[in-house]
C-alpha cells in the first residue's frame, strides 16, 4: 500500500445476522477491496475485538489474518491492528 492509502472497514449491510458472512468488507483507497472482517468476542476476555482477513496481491501473496481492537489504556478511540506473520 503507498504511503498516504488509508483503509476502511465499510458495514457489509446484506449480511444475514445467523449466516457466516463477514460483517465488513475492508477497502483500500487505491486498491479497492482488500478483504473481509468479523465482530468477535475474546474467549477469556470477553472483550470484542475485530478478526481481519487481507486478501490481495498488493499486500502478500498469501491471507494475512489480524486482530484489530481499542488499545489498551487509549483516551480516544485508537486502535491498534495485531497480526502474527507466518513464515
Amino acid at each position: 500500500m503507498g504511503g498516504n492509502d488509508c483503509i476502511r472497514l465499510v458495514q457489509n449491510e446484506s449480511r444475514d445476522p445467523k449466516s457466516q458472512e463477514p460483517d465488513f468488507v475492508i477497502f483500500g483507497d487505491t486498491m479497492g477491496e482488500l478483504g473481509a472482517a468479523w465482530n468477535m468476542t475474546g474467549e477469556v476476555s470477553g472483550k470484542t475485538y475485530i478478526s481481519t482477513t487481507f486478501e490481495h496481491p498488493n499486500i502478500s501473496a498469501r491471507k494475512v489474518y489480524a486482530n484489530l481492537g481499542q488499545r489498551k489504556h487509549a483516551k480516544d478511540k485508537t486502535y491498534a491492528l495485531i497480526w502474527n506473520p507466518r513464515s
